[in-house]
């Protein structure tokens, strides 16, 4: 999480360094009609300059994704850059708008124009003369901005409308564009500023046609093939497996991918529950019915279907020399816990894990399959992890406490999490609490792409 938020105020101090650069009179500006000419600029470069950022990330690079702490995170500042642009857009905006309000109603006065110097420069001329129509196209881009990322916002609306309007906003980043070219002061495009804007917009211009395209990650996606499929009643999981023979490069164990079984709805994440054997090159994804999408799989799958699997993301691979490690798995949160203990099941007389290391397993949930639970054993006994299951209505809450009195080593543990927000976010603040090093050892799925 700290890189995460070292690049989110990253990008804002260098791109506000950099404007100040091109400004150095910026404190010298006489009149509210200058300051808002100096913060229209400013916000106009901020505003662009994050969503430019958050669009490239769109993408999925992999450069930035082992720095960052894998896709999970890397949507997260994702998802802060594109609130950290609205907002500023919206400044941007009432800037734009309130003064224009307020000479129509008598506060202000607009001052008085002399005649316009001649351009002597034919570009800036050119862009001169596209300023009314930038203005007019980037207002309505605004709008559509607004509503569409006020729409990625609201958690109960459709993942199946999502993925479709949130393509939109390429489009509206594209105008958007346009409208920053024009706008942006002609002066600063020779300097640092100007260069740095001019990469983020090229960049960002690029992962937008690619979004329209429906090209994002298409060169890690292989064709796979629905070999079998279980579901375990009590805790409404899905089990499918998918044949990847050609293509798929291999996974880790607590990483994830995405799966598109529906063109319509898009390709959806899904932690893989499998390990990786070449020779038996197969996938399994475990999925609960929490969602739209999800409450209709087993309906909508079967066997022998043809499905695209994209990937391998995520950075949740165990990887660490601590000499133990305590995982806790909330809810359907157990799934990257179960690939590992398959890999560690199948590379026992060649451990990749230091071979002192113990493992202690918490599986917290509400709802229980004896089945599920069954399989849960026999993998913990196969790869020799201690495993405590707690059942809500029976056992209680799972607690920082509770773990602690159950591994007496705690302190010298890692600890890796996987389950919903608020547990986890807890469980943190607990062992944050008892002098725990946290930002060090305490690695957390954040399994939310939108």
């Amino acid at each position: 999480m700290r890189n995460i938020k070292y690049a989110l105020w990253g990008t804002f101090a260098l791109l506000t360094a950099l404007w100040l650069l091109a400004e150095p009179t910026v404190f010298q500006q006489a009149g509210f009609f200058a300051l808002r000419a100096t913060v229209m600029q400013y916000s106009g470069v901020i505003a662009i300059g994050a969503m430019s950022v958050a669009m490239i990330l769109s993408l999925r690079p992999r450069w930035p994704e082992r720095w960052l702490g894998g896709l999970d995170k890397m949507y997260r500042l994702h998802k802060w850059l594109g609130i950290a642009a609205l907002v500023v857009a919206i400044i941007h905006w009432l800037w734009a708008q309130g003064p224009k309000w307020a000479v129509g109603w008598g506060f202000l006065e607009r001052p008085a124009r002399g005649e316009r110097p001649v351009i002597e420069n034919q570009i800036e001329a050119f862009l001169a003369s596209l300023r009314g129509s930038a203005e007019g196209v980037g207002e309505w881009a605004f709008y559509a901005t607004v509503l569409l990322i006020g729409l990625a916002l609201i958690r109960c609306f459709p993942y199946r409308l999502f993925y479709k309007t949130h393509r939109l906003l390429a489009l509206a980043y594209l105008v958007l564009v346009v409208h920053a070219v024009v706008l942006i002061k002609f002066s600063y495009w020779t300097s640092p500023l100007g260069w740095v804007m001019a990469l983020l917009l090229a960049c960002g211009t690029f992962a937008a046609a690619v979004v329209l395209l429906r090209r994002v990650g298409a060169g890690r996606q292989v064709e796979g093939r629905i070999s079998s499929l279980k579901y375990y009643p009590g805790v409404q999981a899905l089990e499918t497996e998918i044949e990847v023979p050609i293509g798929w490069p291999g996974h880790r164990p607590g990483q994830f991918a995405f799966g598109t079984s529906d063109a319509s709805e898009g390709a959806h994440p899904y932690t893989i529950a499998s390990g990786w054997h070449r020779e038996n090159p197969r996938i399994t994804f475990i999925t609960k019915a929490l969602g739209d999408h999800t409450s209709r799989l087993r309906e909508k799958l079967s066997v022998g279907q043809k499905v695209k699997v994209e990937g391998p993301y995520g950075c949740f691979t165990f990887d660490d020399d601590c000499p133990h490690q305590i995982w806790v798995g909330g809810g359907i949160g157990i799934t990257p816990f179960v690939a590992r203990m398959k890999h560690m099941a199948l590379q026992q007389q060649a451990p990749d894990w230091p071979m002192s290391q113990t493992v202690d397993l918490f599986h917290s949930t509400a709802d229980v399959d004896e089945e599920a639970l069954d399989r849960l054993a026999a993998d913990a006994k196969s790869s020799n992890v201690r495993l405590h299951v707690l059942i809500d209505a029976r056992d209680g809450f799972l607690t920082g406490a509770r773990i602690r009195d159950a591994v007496p080593q705690w302190r010298e543990a890692s600890i890796w999490f996987c389950g919903p927000v608020g547990f986890g976010a807890a469980l943190k603040r607990d062992f944050a609490a008892q002098g725990f090093p946290v930002t060090q050892r305490f690695h957390q799925e954040l399994f939310a792409m939108r």
